[in-house]
């Protein structure tokens, strides 16, 4: 295994254990919203105010930030030297920093205005109205937050260092949950709590990055020009990448206002789905490509095509090698799932069969909600921005006409089936557009693996199903029941994927076999 492909592989074993442990207390936060919330009026306030500096957030942290951003900065240290990179990073900083205090203040200035398109259907109940326009008022300030922790992840990963960033989102999660068991019994108005959680969470996030940046000696506060040179090329990077880059997180939006004219609870349901496929998408799909920009970056920087082709093509299959096992026990495990985290209190029988349909829907694009991640990291890499948002307003738009004709007829299923159809032909697209700009990127190799890492997933999943009929064979089972049940299936998937994937001698596994033997040798 090459030197590089073996440290991408480190850094996405990093980001993705962090990860883990980040979405496992994310399911737990979940786990406590439902418990006393479940999936009625004030939980649907919530999720549509969350939903909003959530989007900000991953459309201009996650999103378009970091993936303008790191190529830039990757550039100016490999042909510039630090010094200056740490100045392009203080000036960046500034700037920043002053357009997040205005967009805070014009988002609780406009909350109303912002509430009504993002949840029409929410207009004609005052209460729901009232209760989500107060949330996001609260919440609206973590934009500014999350924002500068994204730029302090840029820095940090191109610095090479990956943990404290994928660490983060801990903190928010442990903030919620710790409001609303502790803050929520003492307000009239108990949602209120989970909102003043977020805030706080973010405020923990950022505080994290701090003795980190110290250490890699960045100060972003050092004296430096208001306006460096680089920032017009960040601008020129960034401001179409919030479409190109957030095509998934534009379509939940889609789904979430039309998901607001439909029965009470529809968006809980797909809420709560969401989390779920966000889980996989989180460990593999963004640890990944988190892992992977900086050395497509710097393979774009020096101008080396080659390298740059072979390790965007061997991202892909080390992703195919994750994400297909996991969409595959996913759509067999489901409802178990669902029932093991959510179905108690105020989440009923009924809400976990509504959410496993609109999972199942989900899921469906999860290998494409994956690849699109490191597709759209690769074009940025290159520096072109105007691919990806050409084909995210095609996908957008396909979205919305195939939302309305699907809801008509599955509901809530409808929007999520809509979401996922929209993400394979942004693929689709994008897969076309990358052969044109760069030549061929080894696909004959990247459908090879796809058909072992397929076969080897569809066999486990196959047998799982049967074994789950037996061990889990009743509708009404105890929680240590189906707890047992849950992850016996889990441990008995893995090694069964892995068995098969042994059999048919596929090429990821045997790198990651490789690098673990050598690993243990060098200890």
């Amino acid at each position: 295994m090459k030197k590089s492909h073996k440290k991408i592989i480190k850094s996405t074993g990093v980001v993705g254990f962090f990860t883990l442990l980040s979405r496992f207390f994310g399911f737990i936060r979940d786990f406590v919203i439902a418990w006393f919330f479940g999936a009625n009026l004030k939980a649907d306030a919530f999720f549509v105010a969350f939903r909003i500096p959530n989007l900000l957030r991953r459309l201009f942290a996650e999103g378009s930030l970091t993936i303008a951003f790191i190529p830039i900065f990757t550039e100016y240290i490999q042909n510039k030297g630090k010094e200056e990179a740490f100045k392009m990073v203080s000036s960046f900083f500034y700037v920043l920093s002053f357009i997040l205090v205005l967009v805070s203040i014009a988002g609780i200035l406009c909350a109303k205005p912002i509430v009504s398109v993002m949840a029409p259907g929410f207009i004609g109940s005052p209460e729901k109205f009232e209760i989500t326009v107060l949330l996001t008022k609260i919440m609206f300030p973590y934009v500014l937050l999350i924002c500068l922790v994204a730029l302090s992840m840029g820095v940090l990963n191109v610095l090479g260092h990956f943990a404290a960033p994928s660490l983060a989102p801990l903190f928010l999660n442990i903030s919620i949950i710790f409001s609303a068991f502790f803050v929520a019994p003492h307000l009239k108005e108990p949602v209120l709590a989970l909102a003043f959680g977020v805030l706080c969470g973010g405020v923990l996030q950022l505080a994290l990055q701090v003795p980190f940046l110290l250490k890699k000696k960045v100060y972003f506060w050092r004296c430096s020009s208001l306006f460096h040179p680089a920032l017009k090329r960040i601008s020129k990077l960034m401001l179409p990448a919030v479409v190109g880059s957030a095509v998934y997180q534009i379509n939940i939006v889609v789904g979430t206002m039309l998901a607001s004219t439909l029965p009470e609870g529809s968006i809980s349901y797909l809420y709560y789905a969401d989390r779920i496929v966000q889980f996989p998408l989180a460990i593999f799909a963004i640890s990944l490509s988190t892992a992977i920009l900086p050395d497509l970056s710097k393979y774009s920087a020096q101008k080396d095509i080659d390298t740059l082709k072979k390790t965007f093509s061997y991202g892909i299959k080390v992703l195919l090698f994750m994400t297909i096992p996991a969409m595959i026990g996913l759509i067999v495990l489901r409802e178990p799932i669902i029932k093991l985290l959510f179905q108690r209190g105020a989440f009923s029988l009924f809400d976990a069969k509504m959410t496993s349909s609109a999972l199942l829907c989900y899921l469906v694009g999860l290998w494409a909600f994956a690849l699109v991640r490191v597709f759209v990291a690769m074009f940025y890499a290159l520096q072109d921005t105007k691919t990806p948002v050409k084909i995210a307003i095609i996908s957008i738009i396909f979205n919305i006409i195939i939302s309305f004709i699907l809801m008509k007829y599955l509901f809530h299923n409808g929007l999520a089936l809509a979401t996922s159809l929209s993400s394979i032909l942004n693929l689709c697209m994008l897969s076309y557009a990358l052969k044109k700009k760069i030549g061929n990127i080894d696909m004959i190799s990247i459908l090879k693996s796809a058909y072992k890492i397929l076969a080897s997933a569809c066999l486990m999943g196959v047998t799982i199903f049967y074994f789950q009929n037996i061990v889990m064979n009743k509708e009404a089972l105890s929680f240590p029941i189906l707890l047992f049940g849950v992850l016996s299936m889990i441990a008995l998937g893995s090694f069964l994927y892995f068995l098969f994937a042994y059999l048919f001698k596929s090429p990821e596994l045997k790198g990651l076999l490789s690098m673990i033997q050598n690993r243990k040798k060098s200890s």
